[in-house]
């Protein structure tokens, strides 16, 4: 009896923890570059052959691998990741990975992400224009040139988040591990004057929101009867 009840327990954690990442996706299905926060569960076996119990883990999250919408915003500061790459970024928590593409130039030519962090070249250097310059010209391949001379190149990372990763920032993750450059490949590069947009589907989260409640209400159902069920027997025991 009791194992019923915590079943159904360790069902609502669950479930709770599915609706904070559905409220997170939905929150942010206009942020710049964001990336899906997506959550699996597996069953817990506790006992054995009868008496065996399965039990509902606090699940692992992990990022949507799904490409947002490109948006041209004719911006020459906005870049757009074509294929499975990131941009870097330095922050004061270390290097953080971004798919947000919204750069500017300071004044001391310092190319720097719509928070204020440095963006990377390819070796994790900061990179620094001629702000006398102009406007930079990128190429497919992440190449600034600026008075038709190559004077950099925006660093574009084969970035693994893994399980239960961290983010930071509107739509940032910071960097586990090992980052390797991507350089010389055909499908990977970079859209000038593009964005890419949030790959939350809305429509999608919105339904799942409303099957967590009702799966949410459910166990609430299952925990009521079981309690009432225990009660009764203790009652029912107590009287004789």
């Amino acid at each position: 009896m009791q194992d019923s009840l915590y079943v159904a327990l360790s069902s609502q954690i669950a479930l709770e923890r599915r609706l904070n990442t559905i409220a997170d996706n939905v929150a942010n299905a206009g942020t710049v570059g964001f990336r899906a926060t997506q959550i699996k569960f597996e069953d817990v076996l506790t006992g054995s052959g009868a008496n065996e119990t399965a039990f509902v883990s606090t699940g692992g999250t992990f990022l949507s691998q799904a490409k947002g919408a490109f948006r041209a915003t004719e911006n020459p500061f906005d870049l757009a990741v074509r294929g499975d790459a990131w941009f870097a970024l330095a922050t004061p928590a270390g290097q953080v990975m971004t798919r947000d593409g919204r750069f500017s130039m300071l004044q001391t030519g310092q190319i720097v992400s719509v928070e204020g962090y440095p963006v990377l070249d390819a070796a994790g250097t900061p990179l620094q224009l001629d702000p006398a310059s102009g406007a930079p010209v990128v190429s497919a391949d992440g190449f600034i040139r600026q008075n038709g001379q190559q004077v950099g190149a925006f660093g574009l990372f084969s970035f693994d988040p893994g399980e239960n990763f961290t983010r930071y920032g509107n739509s940032g993750v910071i960097a586990n591990g090992t980052q390797q450059p991507v350089v010389d490949r055909a499908d990977t590069g970079v859209l000038q004057g593009y964005v890419e947009d949030s790959n939350v589907n809305p429509v999608m989260e919105m339904t799942r929101l409303i099957m967590v409640q009702r799966a949410f209400e459910s166990a609430g159902s299952a925990i009521k009867q079981t309690e009432q069920t225990f009660s009764d027997a203790v009652k029912t025991l107590g009287s004789r």
